[in-house]
């Protein structure tokens, strides 16, 4: 197969870095990532932002996300059976940069939040949400990969999906 030269990709004289957490960084700063909130029950429920949120299977359906070990939230979520993912619209930007700053008051006002299935928390207005039962949790690096089963949820939230990029949160454009 050739490709038109108007279609090919434009050639770079810069050299190919090598492997680093930073270059990791810089790459992933530059690809738009869906915003969600990952939340479970402990003492006190926890939560965190995350964008790697991915759909695994949908038979039976499934969900992944990535969680660092180093997180507040990392021992509720090493025990917990069930998680909540939260889909989050442009209008929570606010909501998004209180579950990523550490030391925050995540559940306090403002949030809204109430017990959902399997006494799960549950963020209120945001695009979507999902309980899942967690079925795996996989060594990657300084983090873990979190398989979970979807159990019950509900898709009908109102808005525009909240993004991730350059290192800020940014709502979709047309």
């Amino acid at each position: 197969m050739t490709v038109s030269p108007d279609l090919a990709a434009p050639r770079t004289s810069r050299p190919a870095r090598p492997a680093t957490p930073e270059l990791l960084r810089s790459v992933f700063r530059r690809h738009a990532a869906g915003v969600a909130v990952i939340t479970a029950r402990g003492e006190r429920p926890v939560g965190f932002t995350a964008t790697s949120l991915t759909s695994v299977s949908a038979e039976p359906p499934m969900i992944s996300f990535g969680v660092g070990t180093s997180s507040s939230s990392w021992p509720v979520l090493a025990e917990a059976e069930h998680i909540g993912v939260h889909v989050l619209g442009d209008h929570q930007r606010e909501l998004a940069a209180t579950f990523a700053r550490s030391g925050a008051d995540r559940f306090g006002a403002p949030t809204r939040w109430h017990t959902g299935p399997e006494g799960v928390p549950v963020l209120d207005g945001v695009l979507a949400w999902l309980v899942c039962r967690v079925v795996a949790r996989v060594p990657a690096g300084d983090h873990r990969l979190v398989v979970a089963e979807v159990v019950a949820g509900d898709p009908d939230g109102a808005g525009r999906p909240l993004l991730y990029h350059e290192g800020r949160f940014n709502a979709l454009r047309d």
